[in-house]
C-alpha cells in the first residue's frame, strides 16, 4: 500500500518550523557557553608554560621572582582574560582553542624577545596589548562577514596598492624594500594586504566557485582550466613578481601565491589548478634565478651558506651553530648565544628558541602552529557560507605557510626568504595583523553551522530573507547534526542555492559541502605533512647533525664557550712562545701572542666572530682539554665531564729557521717552505703579506688577503720547476740520459705548435744535464712527449700530487689533467710546468710551495716522499711529553740510483746555471729555478733545492709573485739562498733540527 503524504499550508510550515526553532535556540546558547568554558579552561593551561618560562628568565637574570619581576606575563595573562570575556558577548560560538593557543604562542615570544632585547620588548608589550585589544575591536566591527562581500573589489584595489606602496615611497632594510615611513614610524604595509587580498579572494572564490570547477578543456586523458579562467592565477603570480623584483621580497610573493593557489584548489577541487601554479612557480623561479643577483644569493646561500660564512651566509650558520647547541631540552633561557644571529629579534627568533629551549620546546611551537591550523581548517568546515570558508581557510593558510616559511628558512630546510615568525618575532605591524587574521577566524567560527545561522553560499542572499527558509536551514542543519553527533561541528550541512551563476555542478548543494570537506581533509594532511618536515629537520640538525657543527673551526659559539678554559699554549721546537691563555679578571682567558705575528699563517687565530685556522683549529680538541685520555687523571677528569686546562702544542718549526724566512720575504709577495728531507718535519712556514691578530676585523673586512696561506692554500703553476720531476720520469722510466746530446735550440714545434724557449734563447745541442742546467724548453718539451702523459702523470702522483699533504695542517691538493685529453703539445708545455690545456679535468701542473718543498726533499733524500708535519709533540699541562709525530713515508717516488742523478744535475744549476744566485760561501747547494709567465704579461719566480748536497738536513721551495708588474726573475734563488745560509748556521750553533 502506497504511503499519502499531505501537503501543509505554508501557515502550517511557518508554525512548524517556528516550534523547531524554539527548540534548536537553548542548544545553540548552551553549545557557545560549553566552548567558552573550554576556552577558559585551556587559557588557565596555557598560562602555565608562559608564566614558568619567564620565571626561568627572571631566574637567570639574577632578578628574584616576584609580582613586580611577573608583571609582563601576568598584564599578559589579563588581557587575553579580557579577551576571552569580551568573546563569550561577541562570539560565544567561535573556536575555543584558536585564543589559547595564540596566547601561548605570544607569551613564548614576549618572553624569548625580553630576553634578547629588552628595549625592544617594551614596544613589543605595547603593540601586544593594543593587537588583542584591536581583535577584540574587529569582532565588535565585523559582526557578519558575509556583508563584507559586498565590498570585495574596494578590499581587492586596497589590498594590491598597499602591497605596492613599498615599490613607490618604501624604504629599504636588510635587503627588502618592504617599510614605508611616517615620519619616526614606519609600518609593512604588506602585512595588511595580506588580509584584505585574503578577504577579497575569498569573496570572489565564493561567487565564482562553479564557474571555475566546471570551466574545464579535456586535453587527451586530462581536464585543465581554460586560459580565461587562468586569468587570476596569472595576476597572482605577476604580482608576486613584482615583490620579488621590486621590492626584494621572496617571502612575501611566495606567501602571496600559495595561500592564493591554497584558495583556489579548496574552492574547486581542482588538481589541474594547482599543477598549472606549480608549472608558473618553477617558470618565475627560475627566470629570477638567471635575471636578479639577490634571488641567486638567496638561493646561494641556502644550498651552501659555509662557503660564506662570514658574508651573505653568516646569519644563517650562527643559527645553525645555535640550534646545534641547543640539544634536547636546549640551554635554558638567557644561557645560549643567539645574540650572535643578526636581528635574532625578527628574523631568527625560533633560532633563539631552539638554543633555548631545546628540540622539545621548538617542538612544541611547531605543533602549536600545526594546530592552530587544524583548528582555522576546522572553522572553514563549520562556516555557514563559501566566503566565511574560503576567508577561514585564506586566512590560516596565511598564518600557517608564513610560519612554515620562516622556520624552514632559519634550519636551512628552505632558502631565507625574511618573513615574521606570526605572534612571536618582534615587530607591531605583523603582531597587530595577526591578531586581526585571528578576529576573523574566531567571527566566521561563530557564524558557524548550528549558531543560529542558515548556510548561506554564492546564491542565498535572497532566500537567507526568507523566514521560513532561515527556519528551514536551521532545521536541516539541526537533524544533521543530531545524526551526526559529535561529528556535527566538522560537517556542514543545509540548503544551497545556486541562481546566480544558474550552474549545477559536483560543487553545488549538499554534495559541494561535502566535498569541500574532503579537500578541507587533505589540507590538514598536508599541513602536517609539512610540520613534520621541520621538525624531521630540525631534529637532525640539533641531534643527529649537532656535534659536526659544534666541532667546526669556524663555530664562534663552541669558542666563546671556551672562554673559561685556559687553553693550552703553542711553542717552537726551541721553546719559544707562539700563543698562550692569560687571565683575565673575569675569571675568562684571552689569547696573547708574545712573538706577535710570528708564523701567524701556522699558529692561526682564534676569534668569536671568524671562528679558528691553522693550529688554533686542527689541534683545537687538544688546546681545550677535551677528550684527553693520556693519563688516569685526564682520562677521569674527561669522563667525569670536568673541564681542565689545556695541553700544549710543541711545534716543528724552529723560531730562528722561521723569522729568518719571514724577513726574506719582508717587502715581496710570495712563500716559502723548510723541510727537515729525511722526515717530513717543517721548519718553517712563511706566507707574505702576513697579519697582526689585533687588526683581524680590518682585514677581513677589506677582502682578507692576507690571511690566506701561499704555502699551502695557493695553487701555481710552477714553470721551469717542475722540470725536476719531468726529469725525474725520464731517467727512471730509462727514457733519457744526463749525458745523451738533445735539441735545445730557440723554437721547436710539437704537435702542430711552437715550444719556445725563454726570451727564446739558443742553447744549440747541449747534454740532457746542461740542458737542465739552462732550463731549456724546447729540449724538456720533446723530452716530456718522449716521457708520454701517463709517465708524466704517474710520476707527479708519486712525487704527492693528487693528495693533501700533511699529517697534521690542510693542504690543497696539487694537479695534473688526466692523461687521456692531453695533446702532445699541451704534454710538452706540462713538462716544462706551463699549464696550457682546455678540457673537463684541470689543466696542469698547479702545485702548492708545500709540494714543490716535498719534491725537492724526496730528491734529496733517496727518491723517498716524506708526509710533511708541523706538530712535534703535545705535552699534558703538567708538562710531560703524552703524544710525539712519528714521520710517514708516502713511497719510493723514484730509485736511488735516479734521485743521485736527478741531484748532480740540480747541483749544476746552482753552480753554473739558472740558479747561481742561491750559491752559499762553503756549501754546496743543489736546486731547481722557475719564471712561470701569468695574465698580464708578469711572471712568478721559483726556487726548489736543499743543503747541504752530500748530507742534505734542508729542503726549500721558495715563490715570489711579480704581481706588482717587477722583474722578479731569479729573485727567489737569491731569497732561498739567504734562508739556506741562515738556517744551516742555526743548526751549526745547535738550536736547529
Amino acid at each position: 500500500m502506497k504511503r499519502r503524504h499531505r501537503v501543509l499550508s505554508r501557515a502550517e510550515a511557518e508554525a512548524a518550523l517556528t516550534a523547531a526553532g524554539a527548540a534548536i535556540a537553548p542548544q545553540d546558547e548552551k553549545r557557545g557557553s560549553n566552548r567558552r568554558n573550554t576556552e577558559f579552561f585551556l587559557l588557565v593551561l596555557g598560562a602555565v608554560p608562559v608564566l614558568l618560562l619567564y620565571a626561568l628568565y627572571v631566574m637567570n637574570a639574577g632578578l628574584e621572582v616576584s609580582l613586580s619581576t611577573l608583571g609582563v606575563p601576568i598584564a599578559l595573562c589579563l588581557a587575553f582574560l579580557a579577551a576571552h570575556i569580551s568573546i563569550r558577548w561577541l562570539a560565544p560560538g567561535a573556536d575555543p582553542a584558536i585564543l589559547p593557543i595564540v596566547f601561548v604562542l605570544s607569551g613564548v615570544g614576549i618572553t624569548m624577545l625580553t630576553r634578547l632585547n629588552e628595549a625592544y620588548a617594551v614596544n613589543q608589550v605595547i603593540w601586544l596589548f593594543l593587537s588583542v585589544a584591536a581583535m577584540v575591536g574587529v569582532l565588535f566591527v565585523v559582526r557578519n562577514l558575509d556583508k563584507l562581500a559586498e565590498y570585495k573589489y574596494t578590499l581587492g584595489i586596497v589590498g594590491v596598492a598597499l602591497l605596492l606602496l613599498p615599490m613607490l615611497v618604501g624604504t629599504e632594510k636588510y635587503g627588502s624594500k618592504l617599510w614605508v615611513g611616517i615620519g619616526s614610524f614606519s609600518f609593512q604595509p604588506g602585512e595588511f594586504a595580506k588580509i584584505l587580498i585574503v578577504l577579497f579572494l575569498a569573496f570572489y572564490l565564493a561567487a565564482n566557485r562553479e564557474a571555475l570547477s566546471v570551466s574545464m578543456r579535456q586535453v587527451g586523458p586530462f581536464k585543465v582550466p581554460r586560459i580565461r579562467m587562468l586569468l587570476p592565477l596569472l595576476i597572482m603570480w605577476g604580482i608576486s613578481l613584482l615583490l620579488v623584483v621590486f621590492e626584494r621580497d621572496l617571502g612575501s610573493a611566495l606567501l602571496f601565491f600559495v595561500f592564493f593557489v591554497i584558495m583556489l584548489f579548496v574552492s574547486t577541487g581542482r588538481v589541474s589548478y594547482v599543477v598549472v601554479s606549480f608549472l608558473l612557480l618553477a617558470v618565475g623561479g627560475a627566470f629570477c634565478y638567471r635575471f636578479f643577483g639577490h634571488v641567486q644569493t638567496r638561493i646561494n646561500i641556502w644550498l651552501d651558506p659555509w662557503s660564506d660564512a662570514q658574508g651573505g651566509g653568516y646569519q644563517i650558520v650562527q643559527s645553525l651553530y645555535s640550534l646545534a647547541d641547543g640539544g634536547l631540552v636546549g640551554t635554558g633561557i638567557g644561557k645560549g648565544l643567539p645574540t650572535y644571529i643578526p636581528v635574532v629579534e625578527s628574523d631568527f627568533i625560533f633560532s633563539a628558541i631552539g638554543e633555548e629551549m631545546g628540540l622539545l620546546g621548538s617542538s612544541a611551537v611547531l605543533v602549536l602552529f600545526l594546530l592552530l591550523c587544524v583548528r582555522g581548517f576546522a572553522t572553514a568546515a563549520r562556516a555557514k557560507s563559501d566566503s566565511s570558508a574560503f576567508a577561514a581557510v585564506g586566512l590560516t593558510s596565511a598564518l600557517g605557510f608564513q610560519a612554515f616559511l620562516i622556520v624552514g628558512g632559519v634550519t636551512k630546510f628552505l632558502p631565507l626568504t625574511g618573513v615574521t615568525l606570526p605572534f612571536m618575532s618582534q615587530g607591531g605591524t605583523s603582531l597587530l595583523a595577526s591578531f586581526i587574521i585571528v578576529a576573523l577566524l574566531l567571527r566566521a567560527g561563530d557564524e558557524a553551522t548550528g549558531r543560529e545561522a542558515l548556510i548561506e553560499t554564492a546564491g542565498t542572499q535572497d532566500s537567507s530573507r526568507d523566514p521560513l527558509s532561515v527556519a528551514a536551514g536551521r532545521i536541516a542543519a539541526a537533524g544533521a547534526e543530531s545524526r551526526m553527533g559529535a561529528h556535527a561541528d566538522a560537517v556542514v550541512h543545509g540548503k544551497h542555492a545556486r541562481g546566480h551563476f544558474n550552474v549545477q555542478s559536483a560543487e553545488s548543494g549538499v554534495l559541494g559541502r561535502v566535498a569541500l570537506g574532503k579537500r578541507l581533509t587533505t589540507l590538514i594532511t598536508v599541513f602536517s605533512l609539512l610540520f613534520a618536515a621541520l621538525i624531521g629537520n630540525l631534529t637532525y640538525v640539533m641531534q643527529v647533525d649537532a656535534e659536526a657543527i659544534q666541532s667546526m673551526p669556524s663555530n664562534n659559539h663552541t669558542i666563546a664557550k671556551s672562554a673559561y678554559v685556559q687553553r693550552g699554549a703553542i711553542i717552537t721546537s726551541d721553546g719559544v712562545t707562539l700563543a698562550e691563555s692569560v687571565q683575565q679578571e673575569d675569571g675568562t682567558y684571552l689569547r696573547s701572542y708574545p712573538q706577535g705575528s710570528l708564523a701567524a699563517h701556522t699558529v692561526g687565530y682564534i676569534s668569536t666572530r671568524y671562528g679558528t685556522t691553522g693550529i688554533e683549529s686542527s689541534m683545537n680538541e687538544t688546546l681545550t682539554g677535551h677528550a684527553d685520555y693520556s693519563s688516569w687523571k685526564n682520562a677521569l677528569y674527561s669522563l667525569a665531564g670536568l673541564q681542565q686546562a689545556g695541553s700544549t702544542v710543541q711545534l716543528t718549526i724552529n723560531s730562528q729557521i722561521q723569522q729568518a724566512a719571514e724577513n726574506a720575504l719582508d717587502g715581496y709577495t710570495g712563500a716559502i717552505v723548510v723541510l727537515d728531507p729525511k722526515t717530513g718535519a717543517i721548519l718553517a712556514k712563511a706566507s707574505n703579506p702576513t697579519y697582526k691578530y689585533d687588526q683581524l676585523d680590518d682585514i677581513v673586512s677589506s677582502g682578507g688577503s692576507q690571511l690566506l696561506d701561499r704555502t699551502t692554500q695557493a695553487l701555481y703553476a710552477p714553470g721551469s720547476s717542475m722540470k725536476a720531476i719531468t726529469l725525474s720520469a725520464a731517467l727512471d722510466s730509462g727514457t733519457a740520459k744526463l749525458d745523451q746530446t738533445v735539441y735545445a735550440g730557440p723554437t721547436v714545434e710539437i704537435g702542430g705548435a711552437d715550444i719556445n724557449n725563454y726570451g727564446k734563447y739558443d742553447y744549440g745541442s747541449p747534454t740532457l744535464q746542461e740542458a737542465f742546467a739552462l732550463s731549456s724548453n724546447t729540449a724538456f718539451g720533446q723530452l716530456g712527449v718522449e716521457v708520454g702523459a701517463k709517465n708524466l702523470v704517474k710520476y707527479c702522483n708519486a712525487f704527492g700530487f693528487g693528495q693533501t699533504l700533511g699529517q697534521d695542517f690542510s693542504c690543497k691538493a696539487s694537479v695534473m689533467p688526466d692523461p687521456s685529453e692531453m695533446t702532445d703539445w699541451e704534454t710538452a708545455w706540462s713538462a716544462c710546468g706551463q699549464p696550457v690545456g682546455q678540457h673537463a679535468s684541470p689543466a696542469g701542473p698547479q702545485l702548492t710551495i708545500m709540494q714543490n718543498a716535498v719534491t725537492a726533499a724526496a730528491i734529496a733524500n733517496g727518491g723517498v716522499v716524506m708526509n710533511p708535519y708541523v706538530v712535534e709533540h703535545v705535552l699534558s699541562p703538567e708538562g710531560t711529553v703524552t703524544s710525539t709525530t712519528q714521520a710517514k713515508s708516502l713511497g719510493q717516488a723514484i730509485s736511488a740510483d735516479t734521485a743521485s742523478q736527478v741531484k748532480d744535475a740540480m747541483a749544476d744549476v746552482v753552480d753554473h746555471g739558472t740558479g747561481t744566485r742561491a750559491q752559499i760561501r762553503g756549501v754546496k747547494v743543489a736546486g731547481k729555478t722557475g719564471t712561470a709567465q701569468i695574465e698580464g704579461g708578469k711572471i712568478n719566480s721559483f726556487f726548489m733545492g736543499f743543503a747541504p748536497f752530500d748530507t742534505p738536513t734542508l729542503a726549500i721551495s721558495v715563490v715570489i709573485e711579480g704581481n706588482d708588474g717587477s722583474d722578479v726573475e731569479g729573485y727567489a734563488a737569491a731569497v732561498a739562498g739567504k734562508v739556506l745560509s741562515s738556517a744551516l748556521n742555526t743548526q751549526s750553533n745547535g738550536s736547529g733540527k
